[in-house]
């Protein structure tokens, strides 16, 4: 099945230069990732940086929880929107893109909110016994259903979570599809269909799910 496109760049472009936007701190992350680093289209899009820092601000969340690190890009979108005693804390398996962010989060009088923990995902969160404000999924793709189970466990009272990469490119339309795309598609369902959390698929760039708790 071909990709679909989801909103035109015309449109993209325009609600970008209508939209308050990340740091040049985070423009030269994004910039440095797409010259020099393999996978750039990891990367979160500027209008869906501005997205989540209204939510974080309009939230009043506090903690925030990444799966996926990456050159570190949303988390410093992260912490750009947390007041002053507000933490993120971020977490990924590849030590050397993380550095990389590192060198870019030092920068920021926000970098030192970022707290990076080095390690896969299911493990490091068995250990974590906090709660969070607002949880963000963009690690492997295989494990998304896993994440979101445990992740809910984690949510503060009033906490949401935000998936990335749920419409995959249009591909979660394909009833044939690859592993990946499957992990996708059964995550959606699962969101979809868990008693007492009310869900919004938003097709933001690469599809964003939207979830909290009812009540």
């Amino acid at each position: 099945m071909p990709k679909v496109t989801i909103n035109p760049d015309e449109i993209i472009n325009y609600c970008i230069d209508h939209s308050t936007l990340p740091s040049s701190t985070c423009e030269e992350i994004e910039l440095n990732t797409k010259k020099n680093v393999h996978g750039s289209q990891m990367l979160i899009g500027k209008l869906e940086a501005s997205f989540f820092q209204f939510l974080i601000q309009l939230s009043g969340a506090k903690r925030v929880l990444e799966l996926g690190t990456y050159t570190g890009y949303s988390a410093l979108t992260f912490a750009e929107a947390l007041p002053s005693d507000g933490k993120v804390t971020t977490v990924d398996i590849n030590v050397e893109t993380v550095n990389l962010a590192k060198t870019f989060w030092n920068k920021s009088v926000h970098g030192k909110k970022i707290e990076s923990i080095i390690g896969e995902g299911l493990v490091v969160l068995s250990k974590l016994n906090e709660k969070f404000d607002f949880i963000f999924i963009d690690a492997d793709k295989a494990n998304y259903s896993n994440y979101l189970e445990v992740c809910l466990s984690k949510l503060s009272d009033n906490g949401f979570i935000a998936v990335d990469n749920t419409l995959w490119d249009g591909l979660v339309l394909d009833s044939d599809g690859d592993k990946q795309t499957k992990a996708i598609q059964a995550h959606n369902k699962l969101a979809s269909t868990i008693k007492d959390l009310h869900g919004c698929l938003i097709p933001l760039r690469d599809g964003i799910f939207l979830i909290k708790k009812r009540g």
